[in-house]
């Protein structure tokens, strides 16, 4: 994700919330800063419906995060 970040391509990464620590850690490894949004845990055993109701929950956190980015997209 940084890769792309760096050649203008804005990105979130979407992961549970159980995963918010380690999301932090590896990022500071990593010396980047990308935007995340997180979501109810877990997700391995989510019907498809779960897993869209979860999606359509996160949507518009998505698209804000990458409206707020440098280089995100702009609305005309």
């Amino acid at each position: 994700m940084a890769d792309l970040e760096a050649r203008g391509v804005p990105g979130v990464f979407v992961a549970t919330r159980e995963f918010v620590d380690g999301a932090e850690a590896q990022a500071k490894a990593l010396g980047t800063d990308p935007a995340a949004v997180y979501v109810a845990h877990p997700i391995q055993d989510r019907t498809d419906a779960e897993m869209v109701a979860i999606a359509d929950a996160a949507f518009e956190e998505i698209v804000a995060a990458l409206l707020a980015q440098p280089g995100g997209a702009r609305r005309a």
